[in-house]
């Protein structure tokens, strides 16, 4: 598991840098400027899950998910500390449902 380092974007732009998603999951700063950007480049849809570490009124939250088409692309987020920090290091959680051909950046703007 690998915690992955935020890029800002900023007016002068930005070439983002790509990490191959992690076989047993990622980690990212929470943040509500913070944003992934996950690359499916397999033949088959993955599934991201963001390990929801909040509970409403004693009830737990159900963790989000975002399907990523075959040879697709998807920008996810905010993601909120309410919602997504770990209990012990404040960080998002990230977990996938095929990591094979899958890369993401973790993008602040």
């Amino acid at each position: 598991m690998a915690t992955l380092p935020l890029q800002a974007v900023s007016i002068a732009g930005l070439n983002p840098t790509y990490a191959s998603a992690a076989a047993g999951g990622d980690k990212v700063a929470c943040g509500e400027r913070t944003f992934l950007h996950v690359k499916n480049g397999s033949a088959s849809p993955v599934t991201v899950t963001l390990t929801a570490t909040s509970s409403v009124r004693g009830q737990t939250v159900t963790s989000p998910t975002v399907s990523v088409p075959a040879s697709g692309e998807r920008m996810i987020g905010p993601l909120p500390a309410e919602l997504l920090a770990g209990p012990t290091d404040s960080l998002a959680s990230i977990s996938y449902s095929a990591s094979a051909s899958v890369t993401i950046a973790a993008l602040r703007i």
